[in-house]
């Protein structure tokens, strides 16, 4: 056991010793891909293609594992894969890459003096300057026409609720800090915290220096919430900023009721383009001036509901949707530079692509494979060059992504940034497949990946992984845990059960009011069709999944024993007390029927604790503490439960981590290798 893994196995020693093996956390000098590997994958994100489709300018993320950290640089390339170099570099947060519209200068985010804010470089000299100074970290940069003026969105702080005037603390004396008041619905949020008071507002600063000017006002987050800024977009003329934003009197608990509104960067003076019940996101301006696009649905109150590309005249007139016959959630309308149609992205049936509708409706899908990831349930992203030309990121099973370039129709592939790694340490082959679930008949897709060095010959234990969401989807994307399970010999099995998305509206509504439950039959069923194969050790079958996974990982052990250990990863389990401490209170109206005490026998009926007596499988319960999607009180529920019934069980607290266990990636190592450990510990050896 080397000393940096010793370090890592110490960070979570005083809460669990899984094994006694130091063979479980030395570092394989054999082919196979370790947890160790989180230090060597490199991972693209962001490409952004200059105006005139010569050059494209990305982020490029990477783990330092001196510091224990994530960090991530700029990189650029020609689009002919020629001069491919960085343009910054060290342990810093270098983001959001964006070409000034003559292409001449690229605007972005960097953390290199200690906290975020917006730089400008001018490619030519490669001088660069930084524009902002500010208190609270600028996000969501844009620039405006004529490239002399750039849009952000930062917070404005606020001075919260008034209860008392405290007494000053007497000359030389150190009291505690005071106590701080909340009256927000919404008061911390995942990955942030507790959140400060105040809103975040959209601002315009000269592209060369100079004091910020704030566009929006009043108390809304007009810039973004505590899911992310919103990117305003700029009419052709200068003049306005497209912004989609809650202004609504109930936005606390109509948390989706965006509207998009026009803000006059002169005056900051605003109108509504919109007004309808339910989210108008993501608004974006013709070239031509005479058309938005935007995203949204009529809030139904539904579970999921599908996402659609809207239209509508300038003026807010004629808004229609073009994108009914796709049932497919849309994401990140971009327009054509002749202003024809909308580009756009969109997830179908395991695989995140491309699409592109013009104005008449006409749809075409452009691309396939868009992934950049070290999971499989992860995207990428492209952007468009005035010559029609598309930057984007591609990825497979056996690739986390690279950057490529899609030219007439033709896909190259211009990086080549894990092909060494992935040369040296192979991962697992994965293997598309589908089955019909024991519910109803129903077609199920899924994957296999199977160990490095596979012979169908031979028995393998059996891993069933389950994503979160739950309404969200696996596909045919590289994932890192799940190779790492592989390469210790495991065949791994994940699924896309009924409730993902990616298959339309109603698929993801077999779920609606009714999470978990026959979810579980299609899950089973995939084991089963694995099985079938002939080449999975059925006395050597285990389940786990994070979020969504976790309830699904509880509530499968709490329908079977057929599996010989579970880990259930920051799980809900009691989905009344989750409703009053989670970060996202307003999805009681969502996934309920109401609110908890209105509704206790829908809450307690679905709960893992009304069924938890039936566990007799070994499950080891991880979660983050700082995690306030699914608060660790949670977690230590179950685990208070099963230890009650003396089922063999342990928990397992992550310091610092929120929802995900990844923010370290020391602990995304001890979160993998937590899993391999306990499924060893619990290995039939007949």
């Amino acid at each position: 056991m080397t000393p940096k893994v010793r370090t890592f196995a110490a960070l979570l020693a005083a809460t669990l010793t899984i094994t006694s093996c130091p063979a479980l956390w030395a570092q394989d000098a054999s082919h196979k891909l370790t947890a160790m590997e989180e230090f060597q994958l490199q991972l693209p994100t962001d490409p952004q293609i200059s105006p005139d489709g010569k050059k494209i300018a990305y982020v490029r993320r990477f783990a330092d594992p001196m510091s224990d950290k994530r960090y991530s640089n700029l990189w650029i390339i020609n689009t002919d894969g020629t001069d491919h170099r960085p343009l910054t570099t060290g342990n810093r947060s270098d983001a959001s890459p964006r070409w000034s519209p003559d292409g001449l200068r690229l605007a972005y985010l960097s953390d290199a003096d200690g906290k975020q804010q917006l730089y400008v470089r001018w490619i030519d000299s490669g001088q660069t300057a930084r524009i902002t100074n500010l208190e609270q970290a600028p996000d969501a940069i844009a620039w405006s026409p004529d490239g002399k003026m750039l849009s952000f969105s930062a917070l404005v702080p606020g001075q919260g609720p008034h209860i008392a005037d405290l007494p000053a603390a007497p000359s030389g004396a150190k009291w505690a800090d005071p106590p701080t008041v909340y009256d927000r619905l919404v008061y911390r949020f995942n990955g942030t915290g507790y959140l400060k008071p105040g809103y975040i507002q959209v601002f315009v600063v000269n592209a060369e220096g100079g004091a910020p000017r704030q566009v929006s006002n009043g108390d809304f987050p007009n810039g973004g919430n505590e899911f992310g800024p919103s990117r305003a977009s700029w009419t052709p003329d200068g003049k306005y900023l497209l912004v989609s934003v809650n202004r609504h009197p109930e936005s606390d608990h109509e948390y989706f009721d965006d509207e998009v509104y026009e803000f006059n960067v002169s005056d900051g003076s605003l109108r509504p383009l919109t007004n309808r019940k339910g989210p108008d996101n993501a608004p974006a301006v013709s070239p031509n001036g005479k058309f938005i696009a935007y995203t949204g649905f009529d809030d139904r109150y539904q579970g999921h509901q599908t996402t659609k590309l809207y239209l509508m005249n300038r003026d807010g007139t004629g808004s229609h949707s073009l994108s009914d016959k796709l049932d497919r959630d849309v994401q990140d309308p971009q327009w054509a530079p002749d202003s024809t149609g909308i580009y756009f992205r969109y997830d179908d049936q395991g695989d995140s692509k491309v699409g592109f509708y013009l104005v008449d409706g006409t749809f075409k899908k452009i691309a396939d494979h868009l992934a950049a990831t070290i999971g499989a349930g992860g995207s990428g992203t492209f952007s468009l060059a005035r010559t029609g030309m598309i930057a984007l990121t591609y990825g497979r099973p056996d690739n986390p992504g690279d950057v490529a370039i899609l030219n007439n129709g033709a896909m190259k592939v211009l990086t080549s940034l894990n092909e060494e790694l992935l040369t040296q340490k192979k991962p697992g082959h994965v293997e598309e497949f589908s089955f019909e679930s024991s519910k109803d008949n129903r077609k199920i897709q899924g994957w296999i990946v199977h160990p490095p060095d596979f012979d169908p010959t031979k028995k393998y234990p059996l891993v069933l992984e389950i994503h979160g969401g739950p309404f969200a989807d696996y596909g045919d994307r590289f994932d890192f845990e799940k190779q790492v399970l592989a390469s210790r010999g495991y065949v791994v099995l994940y699924t896309n059960p009924r409730g993902s998305t990616g298959y339309g509206e109603e698929f993801a509504n077999l779920i609606h009011h009714a999470y978990p439950g026959d979810d579980y039959s299609d899950l089973n069923s995939g084991v089963d069709a694995v099985i079938a194969k002939g080449y999975i050790d059925t006395n050597n079958l285990f389940v786990t999944g994070g979020s969504g996974g976790g309830v699904l990982t509880c509530w499968t052990i709490e329908h079977t024993d057929r599996f010989r250990a579970a880990a259930a990863l920051y799980p809900v389990i009691n989905w009344y007390s989750f409703a009053l401490t989670s970060d996202i209170p307003f999805i009681t109206k969502y996934w309920f029927p109401g609110l908890p005490w209105d509704n206790t026998d829908s809450y307690m009926q679905r709960s893992l604790t009304n069924l938890v007596a039936k566990v007799k499988t070994p499950t080891l319960v991880m979660t983050g503490e700082a995690d306030y999607r699914t608060p660790i009180s949670e977690a230590e529920q179950f685990y208070e439960a099963l230890k009650l019934l003396n089922v063999d069980t342990v928990l397992v607290r992550v310091p610092e981590e929120p929802h995900g266990i990844a923010r370290r990636p020391s602990h995304h190592i001890a979160k993998m290798l937590y899993i391999a450990g306990w499924f060893e510990q619990h290995k039939s050896k007949m």
